[in-house]
């Protein structure tokens, strides 16, 4: 019965979770940019997108390895 409870946690890969970090930070930083170059200011564009994308990117590490720790 432990062996299954222990068989379903999710183990912590720090090379994987700085790349899903990375990913979706930049995955952000590219949507930020372009809506920027749609309105005019891929700049702001850019800032924006960081300021959105560092919150979900730590959100999305912890949803993928919440049953690790």
């Amino acid at each position: 019965m432990m062996r299954a409870a222990i068989a379903d946690r999710t183990t912590l890969d720090p090379l994987n979770a700085g790349g899903l970090l990375l990913g979706v930070l930049v995955t952000c930083v590219l949507i930020g940019a372009l809506v920027g170059w749609a309105v005019g200011s891929t700049g702001i564009g850019i800032a924006i997108g960081a300021v959105v994308g560092i919150p979900a990117s730590i959100l999305a590490v912890y949803r993928a390895y919440r049953g690790a720790f």
